[in-house]
């Protein structure tokens, strides 16, 4: 929850996104919950670890007993070292063999999608007399990095030969393990399992992400990847909810300026809206430089003392006007945009049905420019309530 005194938090913007440590906390215990202790769990904290801030939560996840990190790009990982974050973090985008040297250099690991790229690595390591943390990279029917689970093989057998490379896991990426037909998931383990039985090796397996953590326990091997859940977000809007979560992140700005509109005026650019009878409106400073999409103008809601109230006109880079009716709102009154007020909430996943998009955009679209404050006890205790990403 958002500090409870109105002046909390305007030093630095009205525009505010809070993320609650306790919460996040509570979700990796309840993942813990659901998968065992014997199953690592690889934290993935790409995309500034989905809109909640990349190094303080990072930081958190490891506090909390997450195993190691998972990123997407290099640039990630060595943000997070430079931070002086000493886990292991695992890059799971492609590389480019001028990227390697700088995997080496800053101990992260490598996934090694191809024969060509495994050697890649080989030679610069050697190169370097350096040992290279390598993770196989198998398709089994996302079509996107990978080597074709049914060729796969070849890039286990050359993986066995390095002399430079440790060798630290072997994964593939389900497309559709939130679906509620599990036939293609299905499928996706079968042919996982076909290409490591093809080439046996001690490697660790993981292949589980969100949506298999919830509902395809038979996919959760020695390692898991959670992404979107640790957060407090199931991934579909029907999901199978097997592991009870909660929101980690709030968005919350203040009104800044009040006016009554007149019967027949339009608001805002291009006149979409036009007040149908005399109203109050109130502005809010947030718009689509926010990451409050552009697209949820004349459709989203927000909370002002408890109810609910529409949007009106374009949302602006800057700002958004709010239809208040009859109703009253001062200058620095609090206004909830994602979140929980009185007996409201509105949920990232309300937001994404209104955009027709998934929650995962909704969060990670969330601007750099909002202030991340870090809030619970949990927040308290790893001295992050005011650190800001």
């Amino acid at each position: 929850m958002p500090p409870s005194k109105p002046q909390d938090g305007i030093a630095l913007r009205p525009t505010t996104a809070y993320v609650d440590l306790d919460a996040l906390e509570s979700n990796i215990a309840a993942i813990r919950q659901r998968v065992g202790s014997g199953v690592r769990i690889m934290g993935i904290v790409k995309a500034n670890a989905y809109g909640h801030g990349l190094v303080p939560v990072s930081r958190a996840l490891l506090a909390f007993g997450v195993d190691t990190l998972g990123v997407a790009f290099l640039e990630e990982g060595i943000t997070l070292r430079r931070a002086g974050i000493r886990a292991p973090i695992l890059v799971l985008g492609g590389i480019i063999g001028n990227q390697i040297v700088h995997f080496l250099e800053f101990g992260l690991q490598i996934t090694a999608s191809s024969v060509f790229k495994l050697q890649q690595i080989e030679e610069q390591a050697g190169a370097s007399g350096r040992r290279a943390e390598v993770h196989l990279k198998v398709d089994t029917g996302m079509e996107r990095i990978g080597m074709h689970w049914d060729t796969a093989p070849c890039l286990l057998e050359a993986a066995k030969r390095t002399k430079h490379c440790d060798i630290l896991g072997v994964f593939s990426h389900l497309a559709s393990s939130d679906s509620s037909d599990p036939t293609f998931t299905r499928l996706q383990r079968e042919r996982f399992e076909a290409c490591l039985a093809a080439v046996p090796g001690p490697w660790p397996r993981h292949l589980a992400n969100s949506g298999a953590i919830l509902q395809h326990p038979d996919c959760q091997y020695e390692m898991i990847r959670p992404g979107i859940i640790m957060y407090g977000v199931y991934p579909t809007a029907e999901p199978i909810a097997t592991v009870p979560l909660r929101p980690v992140l709030s968005l919350h700005t203040r009104v800044v300026y009040f006016k009554v509109v007149r019967k027949g005026s339009p608001v805002s650019y291009d006149g979409t809206w036009v007040a149908p009878n005399d109203t109050r409106v109130v502005t809010l400073p947030v718009g689509y430089g926010d990451g409050y999409s552009r697209r949820l103008s004349n459709r989203a809601e927000v909370l002002i003392h408890g109810r609910r109230h529409r949007n009106v006109g374009r949302i602006a880079m800057d700002a958004m006007m709010v239809d208040i009716g009859r109703t009253s709102a001062f200058n620095g009154d609090p206004v909830v945009l994602l979140g929980r007020q009185g007996d409201e909430e509105i949920r990232v996943e309300e937001l994404a049905e209104r955009l027709e998009t998934i929650p995962y955009e909704v969060l990670t679209s969330i601007s750099v420019r909002v202030p991340r404050v870090y809030v619970g006890q949990a927040a308290k205790a790893l001295k992050l309530n005011e650190a800001v990403a």
